[in-house]
């Protein structure tokens, strides 16, 4: 299971799929080979939905917003319950 996160706030956004964090990673900047850590601002947030962004990675991402212009995401792999 990969686990999303607002790192800001350690809030869980729930769990996406392994092609939705692909999706992720073809259209966010990674600092390094194994960053899991992604910035995002309401802009960013609009390019994703003209890229194709699905419906309920859309929700994860509005949620980790809430009221503010930026947030920060991680995403994480749950070694525990993964099945």
């Amino acid at each position: 299971m990969i686990h999303l996160r607002n790192k800001e706030t350690g809030e869980s956004l729930g769990e996406i799929t392994e092609a939705q964090l692909q999706f992720l990673i073809d259209h966010l900047v990674e600092e390094f080979e194994e960053d899991t850590d992604y910035y995002l601002n309401r802009t960013t947030l609009d390019m994703l939905k003209k890229e194709g962004l699905d419906d309920a990675l859309l929700k994860c991402l509005e949620d980790a917003f809430g009221e503010r212009e930026h947030c920060t995401l991680n995403a994480f792999l749950d070694f525990w319950n993964a099945t």
